[in-house]
């Protein structure tokens, strides 16, 4: 495999550039066996999607995306192995024709599934996961060329080898739990106010399966995006409850939703941004797949010019969290794009923003440049402080490393499995030893 046959030099948002001396995508694995066993330094690529140094490596860059496509369903099992390197959105397209789905997805169906899972990506729903919570099986190859199949229930440290941050090896397949096809209609309500999302923050995201609301720390500038699956509206009808302000089928919607009117055309996330990038809003039903991301796969997702930051903290310091967060609105404003609020639910994958505790995410997507992105970023940190918050792996954060360690009651178990799984450190990097330095 030539040098230059691997991974882009720059991640997707191009604030790094990767030091790689080499950049592969191996055609099999057995040629991703020899590699690695003869790599001093390595680390796996996915889609880029990551704003920090996480996947940076001086030695060899390694994608999946040259390993032979796989998507194999087991429908006894309710379960599809697929190819580590594949985009959410290939997958998805693939399980729709069978008549499956998976549970959740994330804002991005651009990103790969290894990736999106090693990071904790995730979606929204006050009942939903992070996507790394549907794997049940990874099978990897490890620095010494060794192969590894872990799965749930089988191997007693399964959960440290899903959220693994690519320090265990090189995944090149996934088996993930399928749930039966359905179907998701979303609209979008305009204008909620700081008080109604402060009065109802809890109600607003039990509106529907998947609920997002975008902000720009205004008063009256949030966006709810409501996510509802058709047949549980049906149920919700026939049966004559829902929540209040946001009950019933999609086809008659609440006049208003605390205060929020419903868009009369497609938004986007940012305003002034083109809509035409979004996924079918209006109440229009659809394929989960077609509804779940906010972007469709063959436009440029995002703002595409951006820097990102998230972080976690658990669903009873919600509320105290976002009003902290207004208070410094016009702070961060000059710096920032848009931010987004999901749900998580709890997870018990050790490395998991989510995990042990229901989390509300507060995402922030800045403008590129990090020299005004990093005050923000900073000032964030200090009001959020308070709650303990976990940030995204993959994406820009400044909290101590001691801090973001001592967050995790898994750190040692993690460091101790990364030992076993990569005793010459091959695939440690300055980004790894700073949060979880060898055992």
């Amino acid at each position: 495999m030539a040098a230059d046959e691997g991974p882009s030099r720059r991640n997707w948002a191009g604030n790094v550039i990767f030091r790689a001396s080499r950049r592969a995508a191996p055609a099999s694995v057995e040629e991703l066996q020899e590699m690695l066993a003869g790599c001093r330094s390595a680390r796996p690529a996915g889609t880029g999607h990551s704003f920090n140094r996480i996947a940076d490596t001086d030695g060899t860059l390694i994608s999946t995306t040259g390993l032979p496509r796989l998507v194999r369903i087991d429908p006894a099992a309710r379960q599809a192995t697929v190819s580590a390197g594949l985009r959410y959105g290939d997958v998805a397209r693939e399980l729709v024709a069978a008549g499956w789905a998976l549970p959740n997805l994330g804002s991005l169906p651009h990103i790969s599934v290894a990736g999106a899972c090693a990071t904790a990506t995730h979606g929204s729903g006050d009942r939903n996961g992070n996507l790394a919570t549907s794997v049940a099986a990874v099978g990897m190859v490890t620095s010494s060329g060794e192969i590894l199949d872990v799965r749930r229930g089988v191997d007693p440290d399964f959960a440290g080898h899903i959220v693994a941050l690519g320090a265990l090896g090189v995944v090149v397949t996934m088996t993930l739990d399928l749930v039966d096809g359905f179907r998701v209609s979303q609209r979008v309500y305009d204008g909620l106010t700081r008080a109604a999302l402060l009065a109802h923050l809890d109600e607003l995201f039990a509106a529907a399966y998947s609920v997002s609301v975008f902000t720009t720390w205004e008063e009256d500038s949030a966006q709810v995006w409501l996510k509802r699956r058709v047949d549980e509206d049906a149920e919700a009808g026939e049966a004559g409850d829902g929540p209040e302000n946001g009950a019933g089928g999609d086809g008659d919607p609440p006049a208003e939703l605390f205060g929020a009117r419903p868009a009369s055309r497609p938004l986007h996330p940012i305003r002034g941004f083109d809509p035409r990038h979004t996924t079918q809003q209006l109440g229009v039903p659809g394929p989960w797949h077609e509804r779940l991301p906010h972007f469709r796969l063959n436009f440029t997702p995002s703002a595409g010019e951006e820097l990102q930051s998230e972080y976690f903290v658990a669903r009873e310091h919600a509320a105290a969290a976002v009003a902290a967060i207004f208070e410094i609105g016009a702070v961060i404003r000059p710096a920032l794009q848009v931010s987004e609020l999901r749900t998580v639910a709890a997870d018990d994958l050790w490395l998991s923003p989510a995990y042990q505790r229901d989390s509300l995410a507060l995402h922030f997507t800045w403008l590129p440049g990090e020299a005004i992105v990093r005050p923000a970023v900073a000032a964030v940190e200090r009001q959020l402080a308070p709650f303990s918050p976990r940030p995204h792996w993959g994406k820009i954060f400044t909290l101590p490393p001691e801090l973001v360690r001592a967050s995790y009651p898994r750190a040692e178990d993690f460091q101790a499995l990364a030992g076993r799984r990569d005793p010459d450190g091959v695939l440690r990097n300055p980004y790894l030893d700073s949060y979880f330095p060898p055992a």
